[in-house]
């Protein structure tokens, strides 16, 4: 296991001394990393479920409706680390919930450990958290970890009220909400501060495509060093919402590149855009991308080198969003069995495509679902 230490003049939450920085160069949540070192898709990253509980219930929530009001006991942590021991190469951890600091023994009991055993073998984490809640749960983390993601889609308290309440099934007063939605700014702009990586994430979709640049404006103010922006797709909450279309899409992203901050790291994610699209203002939307300073498009871990881990029942998935059950369970198979056994399937295979020249590796499955069912990606090339 690699060794750590953090120099005492340095940011209280700077990663390690001699750790290469995140960047536009160096994101190891990318898939196209080790399919170009090893020349197929490998395990390289292992999402965690760490609970299953929130305080909040954002409308276009993606695991909404695993939601519980109590939580159930999780797996041994010794069966977890052994299971992360065995994956030959791993990269990176992720910890998902839910809230995974809604509760404090959470915090303690779970989160600690798992991230004191990343940063002790040398792997790269991150918590997706809305940091809602008192600073101090977020200040006990932030030394071990790499990347804090948040989730912002808002303008105003108001936008936080209506989006992030509207499944509480009770009435959410207006004045407690507002108080979260001051805190939460609070707490990302106190973390960046003190040195971490917070990285904010918006959906495109019904209500933030007209107004996703003034969304940047507030993620700049609050410091974050990334702004990731995704459209949303229907699943679990989200799957009643209404979707947009693809030019509205493709205007969000224009006007953001338009008016963003060029300092900050612009990471785009799960786009229906591709460099093989033969529509002419998509196909310069994807070379525009390409060409930016400090704009990436990630191609999705999910289902090609990355599994979540439910640490409660210990089954396996191999995608977030596509309707696939379970694919195996820790307590009984090493993840990389698992990942090679997924690697060879059917439905894996229909979109395991690879365009050298673009760093592309295709749709995922929700997005050939929705956009390209009658498409093989195997067959194509990046246009000129």
């Amino acid at each position: 296991m690699q060794g750590f230490t953090i120099p005492a003049s340095a940011a209280p939450f700077a990663p390690p001394a001699g750790w290469r920085a995140l960047s536009p160069e160096y994101d190891p949540w990318d898939p196209i990393r080790s399919l170009q070192q090893y020349g197929r898709h490998e395990l390289t990253s292992v999402e965690l479920t760490v609970t299953h509980l929130c305080n909040m219930r954002c409308e276009h929530c993606a695991v909404g409706d695993s939601l519980t009001m109590t939580e159930a006991p999780h797996i041994p942590l010794d069966l977890l680390f052994r299971r992360l021991d065995e994956v030959e190469h791993l990269e990176t951890i992720s910890l998902t919930g839910g809230e995974p600091t809604l509760r404090e023994e959470t915090v303690r009991n779970i989160l600690l450990p798992i991230l004191k055993y990343a940063r002790a073998r040398g792997v790269r984490s991150q918590l997706n958290s809305n940091v809602t809640l008192d600073y101090e749960r977020y200040e006990r983390i932030a030394p071990f970890l790499d990347v804090m993601h948040i989730s912002f889609n808002y303008t105003e308290a108001e936008d936080f009220h209506r989006v992030g309440f509207a499944r509480s099934g009770n009435k959410i007063r207006y004045e407690a909400v507002e108080k979260l939605y001051e805190r939460m700014m609070d707490n990302a702009r106190k973390l960046s501060e003190g040195g971490l990586f917070v990285s904010a994430e918006s959906m495109i979709n019904f209500r933030t495509h007209g107004k996703i640049a003034l969304i940047h404006r507030l993620i700049d103010e609050m410091g974050c060093k990334r702004h990731e922006v995704h459209p949303m797709y229907p699943s679990s909450f989200a799957s009643d919402l209404p979707v947009i279309s693809r030019d509205q899409m493709r205007e969000a992203v224009t006007s953001l590149l338009n008016e963003r901050n060029p300092d900050i790291w612009m990471l785009f994610g799960t786009l229906p855009f591709f460099a093989c699209s033969e529509n002419p203002e998509e196909h310069r939307l994807v070379k525009r991308l390409a060409a930016e300073t400090n704009v990436t498009v990630r191609n999705d871990p999910d289902g090609r080198n990355r599994v979540n881990v439910n640490i409660f029942s210990g089954d396996v998935y191999v995608t977030d969003f596509a309707a696939i059950p379970s694919f195996g369970n820790v307590k009984d198979e090493k993840l990389d069995d698992v990942f090679a056994r997924w690697r060879e399937h059917p439905m894996q295979q229909a979109v395991n495509c690879h365009c050298p020249g673009a760093g592309c590796c295709g749709p995922n499955l929700l997005v050939s679902d929705m956009y390209y069912r009658d498409t093989d990606f195997r067959n194509r090339r990046a246009l000129p």
